[in-house]
C-alpha cells in the first residue's frame, strides 16, 4: 500500500533510515566510546561510569570470556536487575563476538533452566542474590562459565561495602547458593588486566541478542535479533526523537531515566543501546517498584527522558512527593509495552507539562513499529504512525490487505523485524509472510492519516504491567498439580497492572485450597505471570470435540462486571 502515514511526519524526520551505516553493534558502541570518552555513561547509586570507563571495563571483561575458549556466536545469558554491570556486561558480549541472552532475574527455576537449555548458553553473568537459583538447575544446563556480581562491588570503597553488607546481611536479599567454580565479577576484570581483547569480525546479519518471547504459543522462544535489527531500530527511535530533544532549551547531552528492566527490549534498545549511540547518561532504577526511592533518585537528575509503561507512571503520579519534582528538562516520556491509559496520560500532563507518547512495538521487532509523534502535546489513544524505513498492514485472516478503517491483524515489516525464532523454523513460518511482514497477532485499524488504533487481540495473551503472560504456559503449571484435573486461564481488568491472570480450576482433589495452590504457583511462575484470582468450578465451558473456551470465560466476566455496574 501508500505509505500513507508519511505525510503525517514531523518536519525532519526522515521517511528512511539507513542501517548500513555501522558494521555492527560493536563499530556503533566503539565510536560512541571514543567520541564521549569524557561524558558519564551511566549512573546507579550515586555513582558515575563514564564512556571511557565503560570501554576499559567492557574490554576486560570481553578478553576473559575470549580466555574460557568459547567460539564466536557462544550465547552468553545475563540475569541481573538494572546496575552498572549490566551495560559492561552487554558491551562484553558483543565485542568478544558472542550473543547477548537477557534473562529475567525473576525467573523460577523451571524458567531458568528452560531459557538456558533452549538458547544453549555456555556462559552466564548473575547477581548474587539470584544465584540459589541457577544452583538448582545448572547441572541441567549448557552452562560452563559463571561470573557473580554484587549490588555493591562496581561502587567502590566504603560505600560498595556497606551496601554489600546491608544487602546480604540487613535485608537478606541474598540467599545462600553453592556455585564452587563461579568467578566474581571484580575478580574476572582484575584478572583480565593484562589481557587483550581479540577483535572479532562481527557483522551486521551475526546474531546480537536472543530475547525470549511467548510468540504466539506460550512456550518461551527466542527472537532473533541480528546487529543490523538493533542498529536499525536505534536509529529509527534517535530520528523519531528529534522534534521532542529538539524542544527549547535544547540539551547538549540528553539524561535518560532508565527504570524499566534492562532485560526487557524495550530498556534494551530506548534506553542503553540508543543511549549509548547519542552519548546520554543512562540514570539506572535497580527497582522501580520502588516508587519513593525512585523519587528520590529523579531529584537528583534534571532528567530529559523518561520511557515506561502505563502502571509506573501511574504510581509516579499518585505519589504525593511527585509533584514535588523538577519537570523542566523533561522533553519526552514514552509509553510502551502496554496501552497508556487516558486518565494517567491526563494525570501525568497535569503534573509534567509533557503529554505520553505512546508507540507499540514487540520483542521480535526490536521492538518500536509505530510511535506517536515526539512533538505531540495531547493524548491520542492511538499507537501512532509507521517509524522510518516501517511499513504497517493491515491483513485479514487470509493475509489479504483490509480497507483502511476496517480492523485485521497488524503486520510489520522493516529492517527492524526479527530474523525468527531460535532453532524455531516451523514457529517462524507460523508469524512470517512470504513478504516479509511480521503478523503480531494485534488487530488494529489505520485511519486515513496514517495511525494505528489497536482494537483486540488476536491471541489470548494476557499483558501485566507490560509483560506477555501466556495462557498456554500458566495452564500448563497449573494443571500439573496433582489436584487438579483441569484448567483455563484468562486476562481480568486491573487497575494497577492493566490486566491479572485470572485462573479457573476443576479439582481432582476436593481438598485442594485457593491458598495451596497459589502457593505452588509461586514456587513455579514469575510474579507477574502468579495468578491474581483462582476460582474453583465444578465444569468449564468446551467445545463439541472438548477443546476449553477460554472466550466463553472472558465473555462471562466482562457481562458480570457491566452487569455489576
Amino acid at each position: 500500500m501508500d505509505k500513507i502515514w508519511l505525510k503525517s511526519y514531523p518536519p525532519g524526520v526522515p521517511a528512511d533510515i539507513d542501517p548500513n551505516q555501522y558494521r555492527s553493534l560493536v563499530q556503533l558502541l566503539e565510536a560512541s566510546f571514543q567520541q564521549y570518552a569524557q561524558r558519564n555513561a551511566f549512573v546507579c547509586m550515586d555513582k558515575f561510569m563514564t564512556y571511557g570507563e565503560l570501554d576499559a571495563y567492557s574490554r576486560r571483561l570481553g578478553a576473559w570470556l575470549q580466555s574460557r575458549g568459547m567460539k564466536p556466536g557462544a550465547r552468553v545469558a545475563l540475569m541481573m536487575p538494572n546496575v552498572l554491570q549490566y551495560p559492561v556486561a552487554i558491551a562484553a558480549v558483543l565485542r568478544a563476538g558472542y550473543t547477548v541472552v537477557n534473562v529475567n532475574p525473576l525467573y523460577t527455576p523451571r524458567e531458568l533452566e528452560h531459557q538456558l537449555t533452549d538458547s544453549g548458553a555456555e556462559a552466564i553473568v548473575i547477581l548474587e542474590n539470584f544465584a540459589h537459583t541457577l544452583e538448582q538447575v545448572l547441572p541441567r544446563t549448557p552452562v560452563k562459565h559463571i561470573i557473580v556480581a554484587s549490588m555493591g562491588e562496581m561502587l567502590g570503597g566504603a560505600k560498595g561495602m556497606l551496601v554489600n553488607f546491608v544487602v546480604r546481611n540487613v535485608k537478606k536479599m541474598v540467599p545462600a547458593y553453592s556455585l564452587p567454580n563461579a568467578v566474581r565479577f571484580n575478580a574476572a576484570l582484575k584478572h583480565a588486566s593484562s589481557m587483550k581483547l581479540t577483535p572479532v569480525d562481527v557483522g551486521q546479519e551475526d546474531v546480537a541478542f536472543l530475547q525470549y518471547t511467548g510468540g504466539t504459543t506460550g512456550v518461551a522462544k527466542g527472537a532473533t535479533l541480528t546487529h543490523r535489527n538493533i542498529i536499525a531500530n536505534v536509529l529509527q527511535s534517535e530520528a523519531w526523537s528529534q522534534p521532542g530533544l529538539k524542544k527549547d532549551p535544547v540539551v547538549e547531552t540528553v539524561s535518560i531515566v532508565c527504570a524499566l528492566p534492562l532485560y526487557h527490549i524495550f530498556a534494551l534498545t530506548a534506553c542503553a543501546m540508543w543511549g549509548m549511540r547519542v552519548g546520554a547518561l543512562n540514570i539506572l532504577i535497580p527497582n522501580p517498584r520502588d516508587i519513593p526511592g525512585l523519587i528520590r533518585e529523579l531529584s537528583k537528575h534534571k532528567f530529559n527522558m523518561l520511557p515506561a509503561v502505563n502502571t509506573l507512571y501511574n504510581a509516579l503520579v499518585n505519589h504525593p512527593d511527585f509533584r514535588h519534582l523538577d519537570f523542566s528538562g523533561l522533553k519526552i516520556a514514552n509509553g510502551g509495552g502496554m496501552a497508556v491509559q487516558q486518565a494517567v496520560n491526563d494525570k501525568w500532563l497535569a503534573a509534567t507539562g509533557v503529554a505520553i507518547i505512546e508507540g507499540y512495538g514487540l520483542s521480535e521487532t526490536a521492538p518500536v513499529a509505530t510511535c506517536n509523534r515526539a512533538d505531540s502535546t495531547a493524548f491520542s489513544g492511538t499507537i501512532g504512525l509507521p517509524v522510518p524505513s516501517t511499513e504497517i498492514a493491515i491483513l485479514d485472516d487470509d493475509g489479504n490487505e483490509v480497507p483502511l478503517g476496517q480492523p485485521g491483524e497488524i503486520a510489520i515489516r522493516g529492517p527492524q523485524v526479527m530474523q525468527g525464532y531460535w532453532n524455531r523454523p516451523d514457529e517462524t513460518a507460523k508469524v512470517m509472510t512470504p513478504d516479509g511482514y511480521f503478523k503480531s497477532g494485534d488487530v488494529g485499524i489505520m485511519d486515513e492519516r496514517g495511525y494505528v488504533k489497536i482494537v483486540d487481540r488476536k491471541k489470548d495473551m494476557v499483558l501485566v504491567s507490560g509483560f506477555n503472560v501466556y495462557p498456554n504456559e500458566i495452564e500448563s503449571v497449573v494443571a500439573a498439580h496433582p489436584g487438579v484435573l483441569e484448567c483455563a486461564c484468562i486476562g481480568v481488568p486491573d487497575e494497577h497492572s492493566g490486566e491479572a491472570v485470572k485462573v479457573f480450576v476443576v479439582r481432582k482433589d476436593p481438598a485442594l485450597t485457593v491458598d495451596t495452590l497459589m502457593a505452588y504457583c509461586k514456587e513455579n511462575l514469575t510474579g507477574y505471570k502468579k495468578p491474581k484470582y483462582i476460582e474453583f468450578r465444578d465444569e468449564l465451558p468446551k467445545t463439541n470435540v472438548g477443546k476449553i473456551l477460554r472466550r466463553a470465560l472472558r465473555d462471562e466476566m466482562t457481562a458480570g462486571a457491566k452487569k455489576a455496574a
